[in-house]
Parts: C-alpha cells; sequence; structure tokens
C-alpha cells in the first residue's frame, strides 16, 4: 500500500481564498421549529483555516484499506468468543462437567473483553496503535497455543481469560484508527466499515467452530486462531501504517523507526510530503506530551449523562444480541437435530446481514449529517474537521439509530417465536438475515456517537463502550439458556425486544438534551483548565514547584 507522504494532495484554488467563518442560513424567526434543546437557531461554526494542514494526509483509498485492516484484526475479539459456542458440549464432555460450568468461561471471557481495552486503549492513544497492537498479539497467540495443548478444565478457565485480554483491544484500537482518519462529516460510513469485524465475528465464529469442532475436534479452534491471528496481523505490521494523532499527526509526522511499513521507509528516501499539508512534528509532541497514561480514563466516561446513557443502552443491545447467539446452537439440536457443523452454517445469514449493513447504516449516517448541516447552512470539507459545539451531532446519529433498534427488536421477537413454532427453516434465516442488518446498523450508530463526542481519546471511548458492553453481556449471556428453558425461546425474544424498547426514551434524551449536556461539560472543563492554570501561575510567583513536579 503506497503511503501517506506521497499521496498528499495540493491546496485548491477555492480552499486558498482565506479563512472564514460559516454561518448559518437559518432565520431564528422563520425556522425555529423542531430546534434541539442546547442548539443554537443560527449557529457559527468556525471552518479550519484552508491552509491549516488538512485533518488527515491519507487518501479515500488508503484510508479503506486502513479501516478494513483494522475491523479484521477486530474480529479476533468476536470471533474468539463466538467460535466457541458449538464446541462447548464437546468441551463439558472431554472435562466431565455441566454446560452450566462450560457458560462460566463463557463469562468470564466477556468480564475480561470488558475490562483489558480499558488499559489497551487508553495507552494507543498516548503512545500509538502499533505497538498496543504488539503487546495483543504476544497475548492472544500464547493463549491460543496454551488453550490447544491443555488438559484441565482449570486450565482452560486461565487461559480463556488471557485469550479475552489479548485480543479485546482490537476493537478499541480499529475505533481509534478511524477517529485518527476521517472527520465527522464522513464517519458515519467509516465507522460502520470498521464494525464489520465486530459483527462478522459473532456471526461467522460459530460457523466456524461448528465445522472444525466436527470434523478436526475441538482443539483445531485454537490451533486456527492461532494462525489465523498470525496472518492476518502480519498483514497489518507490513502493509498499515501508524495513524495515532498524538504520534504522527495527521499522517505527515514520520512514526518511530520501529514501526513504519517498509513503504513508509522507502518513501521516506524519496519524497516529503506537501507543506501545506504537513503537520510540526514538535507540535504533535508536545500535545502527546500532556496526556497522561490513565487506565482508568473509560469509568470516566461512563459517569457522563450523554456517554453513560449512550454507552448503556449500547451494552443493552448487544447483550440481548449476544442472548440470541447463545441460544441458537441449543435451540437448532433440540428442535431440527442439527449437529455442531450443520448448526453453525445457520448463523450464515447473519453474517451476511452484517456484512450488507455498512452499505445501508453507514450511507444513512453519513447523509442525516449533511442534511443537518444544509439545515444549519453549513459547508462541510471533508478535509478538515468541522466544529460541533453547535451541531446537533446527537440527533444526526439518533436519528438514524433509534429506528434501526426498533427494527431489531421486531425482527428478534419474530426470531424467537418462529423457532418456537418450529416455523420453516427458510424463514427462521431470512429474519436472521435482517436481525443481522438492523442490529450491526444500531450498534455501529451508537459507537460513532461515542467517537464523535470524545474525538480527543477515541480509543479510551470505545474501551469504555466495551466494558459496559461487555460487562451486560456476561450476565446476559450467562441467564439466557436457563430463561429459555423457564420460559421458552418465544416469550425470551419478547423479554429481549421489550427491554431495548423500554429503555429506547433515554436515546431520546440524549438526542434532544444531549448538545446542551456537552456544552455545559465543556464550560465546566474550561474552568477547571482555568484554575489549575491560575494555581500553577501563583505557586510559580511565590517560589513553590507547580503541581506535578519534583524537586530534585
Amino acid at each position: 500500500m503506497a503511503t501517506a507522504h506521497s499521496q498528499a494532495g495540493q491546496v485548491t484554488p477555492h480552499e486558498a481564498r482565506g479563512s472564514r467563518s460559516i454561518r448559518s442560513a437559518v432565520n431564528k424567526q422563520g425556522q425555529g421549529n423542531g430546534d434541539l434543546e442546547g442548539v443554537e437557531d443560527a449557529p457559527t461554526i468556525e471552518a479550519s483555516s484552508p491552509l491549516a494542514p488538512v485533518y488527515s494526509v491519507f487518501t479515500t483509498r488508503q484510508k479503506y484499506v486502513i479501516v478494513m485492516a483494522v475491523s479484521f484484526v477486530a474480529m479476533l475479539s468476536p470471533l474468539s468468543g463466538a467460535i466457541y459456542y458449538p464446541a462447548t458440549p464437546a468441551l463439558a464432555a472431554e472435562y466431565n462437567v455441566s454446560m452450566t460450568e462450560i457458560v462460566i468461561s463463557i463469562t468470564t471471557y466477556q468480564i475480561v473483553q470488558g475490562i483489558a481495552p480499558s488499559f489497551i486503549g487508553n495507552y494507543s492513544d498516548i503512545y500509538g496503535r502499533k505497538p498496543a497492537y504488539a503487546i495483543c498479539l504476544v497475548l492472544y497467540l500464547a493463549a491460543n497455543i496454551g488453550l490447544a495443548l491443555q488438559n484441565s478444565y482449570a486450565a482452560l478457565m486461565v487461559l480463556r481469560c488471557l485469550q479475552s485480554a489479548g485480543s479485546s483491544a482490537t476493537v478499541a484500537l480499529a475505533t481509534g484508527a478511524v477517529a485518527d482518519l476521517v472527520t465527522r462529516a464522513e464517519r458515519g460510513k467509516f465507522m460502520a466499515y470498521s464494525a464489520i469485524g465486530l459483527t462478522l465475528g459473532p456471526a461467522l465464529g460459530p460457523v466456524i467452530g461448528g465445522l472444525l469442532t466436527q470434523y478436526l475436534g475441538w482443539r483445531s479452534i485454537f490451533w486456527f486462531l492461532s494462525i489465523f491471528s498470525v496472518a492476518i496481523l502480519a498483514v497489518y505490521f507490513v502493509f498499515v501504517p501508524e495513524t495515532a494523532r498524538n504520534v504522527v499527526g495527521n499522517g505527515s509526522v514520520p512514526p518511530p523507526r520501529l514501526f513504519m511499513t517498509p513503504f513508509q521507509h522507502a518513501e521516506r528516501r524519496r519524497r516529503s510530503p506537501v507543506p501545506s499539508e504537513s503537520e510540526d512534528a514538535d507540535q504533535v509532541a508536545a500535545k502527546a506530551s500532556r496526556k497522561q497514561l490513565n487506565p482508568f480514563a473509560a469509568l470516566k466516561i461512563l459517569g457522563e449523562r450523554d456517554g453513560g446513557i449512550t454507552l448503556g443502552f449500547g451494552s443493552l443491545v448487544y447483550g440481548g444480541f449476544f442472548m440470541v447467539l447463545t441460544t441458537l446452537p441449543v435451540e437448532f439440536e433440540e428442535r431440527f437435530g442439527f449437529n455442531a457443523a450443520q448448526t453453525g452454517l445457520c448463523y450464515l445469514p447473519i453474517f451476511i446481514g452484517t456484512v450488507v449493513s455498512p452499505w445501508v447504516s453507514g450511507k444513512l449516517l453519513d447523509w442525516n449529517f449533511h442534511r443537518h448541516a444544509r439545515r444549519l447552512g453549513i459547508v462541510i470539507d471533508k478535509r478538515r474537521q468541522q466544529d460541533v459545539d453547535n451541531f446537533p451531532i446527537e440527533a444526526a446519529r439518533l436519528e438514524i439509530c433509534i429506528p434501526m433498534i426498533y427494527l431489531t427488536a421486531l425482527f428478534v421477537i419474530a426470531y424467537g417465536w418462529t423457532v418456537q413454532a418450529r416455523a420453516p427453516l427458510a424463514l427462521i434465516e431470512v429474519v436472521m438475515f435482517f436481525v443481522g442488518v438492523s442490529n450491526s446498523g444500531g450498534v455501529s450508530g451508537l459507537s460513532t456517537l461515542v467517537v464523535d463526542t470524545h474525538q480527543d481519546s477515541p480509543a479510551t471511548a470505545q474501551a469504555a463502550n466495551n466494558l459496559f458492553r461487555c460487562l451486560v453481556s456476561a450476565g446476559a449471556t450467562a441467564v439466557a439458556v436457563p430463561l429459555v428453558d423457564r420460559i421458552g425461546m418465544g416469550w425470551t425474544s419478547v423479554f429481549i425486544g421489550g427491554v431495548w424498547i423500554a429503555f429506547s426514551p433515554c436515546l431520546w434524551l440524549v438526542m434532544i438534551y444531549g448538545a446542551r449536556w456537552r456544552r455545559d461539560k465543556r464550560a465546566k472543563m474550561k474552568e477547571v483548565e482555568e484554575n489549575e492554570g491560575d494555581t500553577r501561575e501563583k505557586d510559580i510567583e511565590e517560589g513553590r514547584p507547580p503541581k506535578g513536579v519534583i524537586q530534585s
């Protein structure tokens, strides 16, 4: 893949006309209807200077390649969880334990899956994506080899936790890469592409796991994951450049030599980036130096009104989806007499729906963003980041996301009753396809909003998303099979869809009041920064060392 340094474009005559404020064309008296709380009727949004560095020097083609690459790497986390499902009966027989005890190994996997990204995500925001991927690879590979060779239930539990720790952060890293590369104006589409791996893993994993378990035994699952992870991450390290903005800025600052691609080494000797596209390496380094490693930064996001509500609801959607995936093998084996391979193939419609979804939901998210921009008279420059202080970004995302979630609820309910009624398999599979399409759209929309409102720490924001989502999924997975045994698949699906619909008004609150909450949060942060600055100046004047400085 060609590097960004050889592809930086020239400044066009249109861009060279100089900086100007882009003012709303909306008349306060005539267009006031429908305005959201906290959003001005006629906002003034400052565009980035046309002669300032572009948001990213990577070409559109390079962005697609990078995002698809990190999406497939991110597939390791959900794939490792879902590929395990068809093997659970074989593992219970191997270790002479109950299915409940085997399900505990799934629950612990999901708990670690939620916690680990909080550490790696924050690390990658500061020190780079590639060093973080290297840490993940070593841990994940060692765990998979151990799982393929172990012979005890205790070893299975411990190594599954290590496997989860190594793979789970790749989801946060993928989201971070999208935020590194793409402005909000086209982020919906790219976030949907980055979510392909996240939703593809749960759909494709059981297919692969069922075939491997049926014909090669359950140990082959972990050998497959070992080989697959080495192959996909080797491609990543050779072809995908570092993107973390605290390390390479907009892509024009060279990364550490250890993490350069072979193409970057070659291009660095031959060419230099266009000055108008470049960022100053010292400024990038100074900005990075102000950030501190904080593994608990994700918890701060969970405590926000808008962030906490969005992440909390997203966790309910994800948990319900995993309840469907977890119960499918048991239901299809009991009702249709399928073996592991046949059950695995039944996940294919969800897989296909997941692949189709980005072309639907991603385009809708970007279309709605531009629709709101036109309504406010804002001119969008996709190459430069737009200020969203007075832009209803919550509405732009949730107006698409909420209907997707309602559709998912309806399709999940339809799935549950068609399974319980032993409807024709073809009908069940069609419903599962639409579950995949709508669920993927809803999940990617919520993730996009979280990143949009936490631009400076996207991987940390996704880690917070992961933490909430996986902890809820762990509980949902643990109760899924007992719940189906007690009330049946039909009423279980009603419970899942009903929970989503019952809590959906929370998202309406974010859509209506989110802009005002965001403005209040920004004002408080500014006040804290000013107070810290005054305290620091006073300490210096009185001869005391500023806070955080240690005297030798």
